[in-house]
């Protein structure tokens, strides 16, 4: 059964840090590059994070460039979103998926708020 679990989300305060996680099970998490995104008002998901099978190209949206950072532990078929200065802009709920595959998780809700 292929799953995508996300975890980590939770409240914080503008400037604060949340590391989100994704657990993958039930197909070749290695093989594939793996997305972060989160729905962007009109626009559907917005790819906020990708990362290649081997780590080695990582891509953001500007909007979260030096401030999240995405990791994958293919040995554990995890993966992770490391936020940090959060901004009330980054509220909503953040999915981790595969695009080819098109399989996503549940979410994971991140609220930034003082």
């Amino acid at each position: 059964q292929v799953q995508l679990v996300e975890s980590g989300g939770g409240l914080a305060q503008p400037g604060g840090s949340l590391k989100l996680a994704c657990a993958a099970s039930g197909f070749a998490f290695s093989s594939y590059t793996m997305y972060w995104a989160r729905p962007a008002p009109g626009k559907g998901l917005e790819w906020v994070s990708s990362i290649t099978r081997d780590s080695s190209v990582t891509h953001y949206v500007d909007s979260v460039k030096g401030r999240f950072t995405i990791s994958r532990d293919n040995a554990n078929n995890m993966l992770y979103l490391e936020m940090n200065n959060l901004k009330p802009e980054d509220t909503g709920l953040y999915y981790c998926g595969q695009r080819t595959l098109d399989i996503w998780g549940q979410g994971t809700q991140v609220t930034v708020s003082s």
